[in-house]
């Protein structure tokens, strides 16, 4: 492998996740997602929908953990909800476990009725899984992650999507499982897991040993790209995640220019998109450009 560092090839595996998604609402759970889903905005797919996670749709890409400069709309929590309904979102979400027909546990670990381990609940996974395109992190692929039946269903995977009817199989779409090892899809026979390409420097049988069920594993596998040389130069130094683990040389994401200003964005239209979410459409303004009017606009009731 060059100098770059798994962290660079996975935040640009995550970017190529959404690099075909055009004008969808693009959810990252957790840091390196974030990441990757910012730098999809820069570079491969201009059109994607960002949020600050609190309550606007961001015009720029600030740098990660940044307040976003540039405003496109308002997206309190409670219109959230209309997204998911609605389906105009790819969520990347993280994974306790993952098992064969691509089902995640967030929820639990252990028996059902006398769980081991309480962990974050099943939250919006269920939803998101059966409204919208969904894909996985997994910062650490080991047999304990990718397991033969998760202990709890919390994200549904399309063979038990079917099995559950036409509503619930409709629209669910598990697009991709990013590991530190590899990248996944569930394409495989009888809707299962299959490896789509290794990671530089891991071999598929590093990635057969760490997996917890039999893997669908093509003949040929792929090795997943690098970060090209115009990706950083796209991406704020401040927006790459902090510490060793993404600390790489020339060329990578980790690398880069001096930091740039807060007020740098990559805005595409001054203004913001009624009804894009789905919902009947309101006499919105357009979205003040600074953060001095942001308490005059029209809000929805």
């Amino acid at each position: 492998m060059s100098e770059c560092t798994r962290a660079d090839v996975c935040a640009a595996a995550i970017a190529d996740a959404f690099k075909d998604d055009g004008e969808i609402f693009g959810s990252p759970m957790g840091l390196l997602p974030m990441l990757g889903v910012r730098l999809a905005r820069l570079t491969s797919n201009p059109d994607l929908v960002l949020s600050d996670g609190e309550s606007l749709f961001l015009g720029g890409v600030p740098p990660l953990l940044a307040k976003g400069d540039v405003v496109e709309g308002w997206i309190p929590f409670r219109r959230v909800f209309d997204v998911v309904a609605y389906g105009k979102r790819h969520v990347m979400m993280g994974a306790t476990q993952v098992d064969r027909h691509g089902n995640q546990n967030i929820s639990a670990i252990g028996p059902f009725d006398r769980p081991k381990r309480q962990l974050l609940g099943s939250r919006g996974a269920p939803g998101n899984t059966v409204n919208n395109r969904t894909s996985y992190w997994v910062p650490k692929h080991s047999p304990r992650v990718f397991v033969e039946q998760v202990d709890i269903v919390s994200g549904v995977g399309p063979k038990r999507a079917k099995e559950a009817g036409p509503a619930a199989a409709r629209f669910n779409d598990i697009h991709r499982i990013v590991s530190n090892l590899g990248v996944f899809d569930v394409k495989g026979p009888d809707d299962t897991v299959r490896l789509l390409s290794v990671h530089p420097g891991v071999g598929v049988d590093e990635v057969v040993a760490a997996t917890g069920f039999a893997l669908d594993v093509p003949d040929d596998v792929a090795t997943t790209r690098e970060p090209t040389a115009e990706e950083p130069g796209r991406h704020p130094r401040g927006a790459r995640p902090p510490g060793p683990a993404v600390q790489g040389g020339a060329g990578c994401l980790s690398s880069g220019s001096a930091p740039r200003s807060p007020t740098w964005s990559a805005s595409r239209t001054p203004s913001c998109r009624p009804g894009w979410a789905g919902s009947p459409a309101r006499a919105w303004s357009p979205a003040p450009r600074t953060p001095a009017g942001w308490a005059s606009w029209p809000r929805p009731r």
